[in-house]
């Protein structure tokens, strides 16, 4: 079978797509993905500056590349009602919203502005609340999706419901953890939640694998952990590139279906070419995905309009 790479994916021009945390990493791969196929991408990043010169790198690499570049801080509610509301004003539509951004595992416990756990409200409540106040822009296209990425980590997650902010305890690597199995549980309850709605949103979980990119470097973790870290990436895990690859495929292709969740298809999905992924057992509780949308509205009040 022939290797899944960009040049796989459907020319997208014509589609309107906002990548969040564009500046780096598996980001900065599906905004450079997108915009070769020719989709006119939002970089929706926190340092714009950083953002223009990414931009500009990309329009170097593909003359005529469309690209724009928004401020979105995901640890601020604020700043997500405000991209909301310039994304709206300023777009005709939005055909894909890719829910990329993430923050690695922190050895001491931080907040957002808004004083929610750092992991869980970046990587979870910020891109609930961003695609919850989206929904009116998505549904102006006509077949619109929404591609939150997720992680292998969701398999060793747990919601703390009586801690979710963890603020009876805290440890870095089950607050990451609990943040991802947020991710996938949110993308399938919207799934579920679309389909019984009649909508033609589709909502697609993906993760990279074990991909190399600055993601440890960014992790506030020890040193020799990121470079132990460094090392198993790259005698089991693959490129920045590779890792992008099942986010692109779930925005992209045909055959990526409303419910669907992307990944590797290697070993533990640890590496290797875009394939259906398994979700693990207790993530595919409805009443638990239920019960986290319901306390993620309360969280940021954004509430969910209809998805017709």
């Amino acid at each position: 079978m022939p290797r899944w790479t960009v040049d796989s994916i459907p020319d997208q021009s014509g589609r309107i797509a906002i990548v969040t945390g564009a500046t780096s990493g598996l980001g900065l791969c599906c905004a450079r993905g997108l915009a070769q196929r020719g989709a006119e991408v939002v970089l929706a990043v926190r340092n714009t500056v950083r953002g223009e010169a990414v931009a500009a790198e990309i329009r170097a690499a593909y003359p005529g590349a469309k690209l724009s570049v928004s401020a979105l801080d995901l640890a601020s509610l604020a700043s997500v009602r405000d991209f909301a509301a310039r994304s709206a004003d300023t777009l005709p539509r939005i055909d894909l919203l890719l829910n990329n951004a993430g923050l690695g595992m922190q050895p001491v416990r931080h907040v957002t502005q808004d004083g929610f756990e750092q992991q869980f409200g970046v990587n979870h409540l910020g891109h609930f609340a961003l695609t919850g106040l989206l929904i009116p822009v998505l549904l102006r296209a006509p077949a619109p999706r929404a591609v939150t990425v997720a992680s292998m980590a969701h398999r060793r997650g747990a919601i703390a419901w009586d801690d979710l902010q963890s603020e009876k305890s805290y440890s870095g690597r089950p607050a990451y953890n609990q943040s991802k199995l947020a991710n996938l549980m949110f993308a399938l309850e919207l799934a579920a939640r679309a389909k019984e709605q009649g909508s033609r949103l589709a909502s697609i979980a993906a993760h990279p694998g074990l991909a190399i990119t600055g993601f440890l470097a960014a992790t506030e973790m020890p040193g020799w952990f990121q470079a132990a870290g460094h090392i198993v990436s790259r005698l089991i895990g693959h490129s920045a590139e590779a890792g992008a690859a099942p986010s692109l495929y779930a925005a992209t292709m045909p055959d990526a279906a409303n419910g669907d969740y992307w990944g590797p298809d290697g070993f533990l999905e640890i590496s290797g070419q875009p394939a259906r992924a398994r979700v693990w057992p207790h993530a595919t509780n409805r009443a638990d995905w239920a019960r986290l949308w319901a306390v993620s509205e309360a969280l940021t009040g954004v509430e969910f309009p209809s998805l017709k």
